[in-house]
């Protein structure tokens, strides 16, 4: 279907003089855009007639009832986008479509019922393994970081499956005020699809996902950053799983890219710290887990059970706004992510060291300024 509708478009546009590339950039960003920005407000309605509401809690930072299914909305527009204007990935990474539909059921499920931990933990090793090993998305190598390169192929499936499963749950986390999980998701897309979009024509299915990514999570901010109540909704497990998902996708794809597969009519660049710069572009995500893990172990509490440590939280402790917190952990980390790219032909492991310290700093420097506020 994605095909008939491009070639109709090719033929209509005269593409001789625009590129079919740039037709499905420009209609992929605006249709994902509307699609979502249009299905919000009928999501909106719905959740307020059937009750379909989150809760303010005790670790909620919301202090009235708001809709969480804005997910749907951002899920339908990628299945719809994706499928048209990047139906290629469909047909190379054949169990996409797939785990994408079971994420939706599932993240829909837990925001509306509240699922126990286990069943979700299932369903995202089972959408693991769907991709790593029936669609062939695996990290392969990594380049000499602490010392391994080509692994062996079951060695590749479990670590490829974990990553999937670590990145799902730890973009989850994430999502905990206003802008913070949406924002990154638009700011990790645009790094990686400026990054396959630099890596050439064999990787524009790739730059297109990327960009319907972008256009749909952008028209869910308009309404989630919104002061007002009526037009107010957060993302919800549905739609933090499916990015965390995809990113975990985009980035396993990246970090493949630079392994040589012989094709012989395209040009070859080999970028030895790509595993590094991956883990730059999704630092925020791996730094605020492992933190709340360390805190958890330290004052000997379960990994389970939800707190309050989590980097956002602290920010909110010193008196920041939803706003003002998301715009400082977002122009922290973009300030990582260069830092990686100007240092990108540095040793792999002194790479990977600076990163992570830049990161844990900046997990860190919020402890220090609370410690001293309160010894005020």
């Amino acid at each position: 279907m994605g095909l008939i509708i491009m070639d109709r478009l090719e033929i209509i546009l005269n593409t001789d003089n625009i590129p079919i590339f740039w037709v499905k950039v420009f209609f992929g960003f605006g249709f994902s855009f509307l699609i979502t920005f249009l299905s919000i407000p009928s999501i909106i309605n719905i959740s307020r007639r059937k009750n379909l509401m989150d809760e303010p809690g005790s670790r909620s930072s919301h202090l009235r009832k708001i809709s969480n299914l804005g997910g749907i909305a951002i899920i339908f527009s990628l299945c719809i986008c994706a499928s048209i204007f990047a139906y290629e990935l469909f047909s190379q990474y054949k169990f996409l479509f797939a785990s994408l539909i079971i994420l939706l059921f599932v993240g829909v499920l837990d925001d509306v019922m509240i699922m126990r931990a286990y069943k979700k933990l299932i369903a995202q090793i089972i959408v693991s393994v769907l991709m790593v090993v029936g669609s062939d998305v695996r990290i392969r190598s990594l380049f000499g970081v602490f010392g391994i390169y080509e692994m062996s192929y079951y060695f590749s499936v479990f670590f490829s499956v974990l990553t999937f499963v670590i990145l799902i749950n730890a973009f989850n986390l994430i999502d905990g005020i206003d802008g913070l999980a949406g924002s990154y998701s638009v700011l990790c897309s645009l790094f990686f699809g400026l990054s396959y979009f630099r890596l050439g024509p064999y990787n524009y299915p790739l730059v297109i996902l990327s960009v319907v990514i972008v256009g749909s999570v952008l028209a869910f901010l308009y309404y989630n950053l919104s002061n007002y109540r009526n037009k107010k909704i957060f993302m919800g497990d549905t739609g933090s799983m499916v990015l965390g998902f995809l990113l975990a996708f985009t980035s396993i794809c990246f970090i493949d890219i630079f392994i040589d597969k012989k094709i012989s009519d395209i040009p070859h660049y080999h970028l030895e710290s790509a595993p590094v710069i991956a883990v730059a572009i999704l630092i925020l995500p791996i730094i605020d887990t492992l933190n709340v893990i360390f805190i958890r172990l330290i004052n000997r509490k379960s990994l389970i059970v939800a707190d309050n440590n989590h980097l956002h939280h602290k920010l909110l402790k010193m008196g920041y706004t939803h706003r003002r917190s998301t715009v400082y952990i977002i122009c922290y980390y973009c300030v990582i992510v260069l830092f990686a790219y100007f240092f990108r032909h540095l040793d792999n492991n002194l790479l990977l060291f600076l990163i992570v310290s830049l990161g844990v700093l900046g997990a860190i420097i919020p402890n220090i300024k609370l410690k001293l506020k309160k010894s005020i």
